[in-house]
């Protein structure tokens, strides 16, 4: 029997959870003879997700749960995921069923059939969204293709189930500054796509605003992509050429027809040209030293405020390397099938 943790990223889900719950209940009824494991992670939520964590892992040994001190984004928590799954395959969804958990039973079944070490959804169409949200969307996927030697395929979700081995990979990339769609093309391995129409939202609204997915776009092209600083060094020789004909000009002018004393309207929209471009490429410079101020530093990713294995007392060991906690593969089906006994 193989057993698959599904990391599930949080943050302010309170009404998804209950209907993401309910629904991966059906999924992991359909596939009993697996084991599963549903790892969630709070990602400094302000509501009362943490709440509804600790309920689901008092009724039902199979969830378990890790709470962080503050808010460190999606990417922390997936990271966080992925360190502290025990599964043999690992899966990363989001709580909103967005990503179709109904998908999962195929997708555990290309891995144990085909040799495949991950299967990543995508989505064929964009129904639902926003025009603006998916023109981004995009052009954001033309744009880093274009630049980067990670192709990263576009309507690409974080929504994959991966071998144990993959995971090791990804986990190795302990970097601070971290963009997942890039992690995992970059790693290598062979991945079979699979895609779906775009699903709306459970419950809830989105935490994507357009700031965040902006900021979020810079992560990764600056993450897997050294081309805008070459930008920089091309627009700098540009300009330099421009100046060196436009003093061939001047000279060759003024000995032909004098020195006119006009034009320094024009004069000064070139200076705040100028300026404008040296700006622009000082701050590419200075977004790559930032992103590497950052990962100088050494400060963890996440840290820990509360966690399933803490409220059960459970014991911890070194395996590998890595500390994990947990109960016995042989107590917790004790425990699931004590919980399905009591709900029917």
């Amino acid at each position: 029997m193989s057993k698959i943790t599904v990391v599930v990223p949080c943050f302010n889900e309170e009404e998804a959870l209950p209907v993401y719950y309910r629904e991966m209940c059906r999924i992991m009824e359909q596939m009993k003879e697996e084991e599963f494991e549903l790892l969630f992670v709070d990602d400094g939520s302000s509501d009362r997700t943490l709440a509804i964590l600790k309920e689901f892992h008092e009724r039902d040994a199979r969830c378990r749960y890790l709470s962080f001190s503050r808010n460190f984004g999606k990417e922390a928590a997936i990271y966080a995921g992925l360190k502290n799954a025990q599964g043999d395959y690992v899966a990363t969804m989001d709580v909103d069923l967005q990503d179709p958990p109904g998908l999962l039973p195929e997708m555990y079944r290309i891995l144990q059939e085909e040799n495949y070490d991950s299967v990543a959804t995508k989505r064929s169409t964009r129904t639902g969204e926003p025009r603006i949200r998916s023109f981004l969307s995009e052009s954001f996927y033309k744009f880093i293709n274009r630049i980067s030697k990670t192709e990263i395929v576009n309507g690409a979700r974080d929504y994959r189930l991966m071998k144990k081995k993959m995971v090791d990979a990804v986990l190795e990339m302990s970097e601070y500054n971290r963009f997942s769609k890039g992690i995992f093309e970059w790693v290598g391995f062979s991945t079979k796509w699979l895609e779906f129409q775009n699903v709306e939202r459970s419950a809830g609204t989105t935490k994507w605003s357009l700031k965040k997915l902006f900021f979020y776009s810079l992560e990764g092209i600056t993450g897997f992509s050294v081309a805008p600083l070459s930008l920089a060094s091309v627009v700098g020789v540009l300009f330099c050429l421009l100046s060196f004909f436009m003093i061939l000009f001047i000279i060759i002018r003024t000995c032909i027809w004098g020195d006119p004393v006009s034009g320094w309207p024009s004069l000064v929209c070139i200076i705040f040209l100028v300026s404008g471009i040296q700006l622009f490429c000082t701050g590419i410079v200075g977004e790559y030293l930032s992103k590497t101020y950052l990962e100088t530093k050494h400060r963890p990713i996440f840290i820990l405020k509360d966690s399933s294995e803490e409220e059960s007392g459970m014991d911890c060991r070194e395996q590998g390397g890595r500390k994990e906690c947990g109960r016995s593969s042989e107590n917790r089906k004790c425990v699931g099938r004590q919980e399905r006994t009591a709900r029917q």
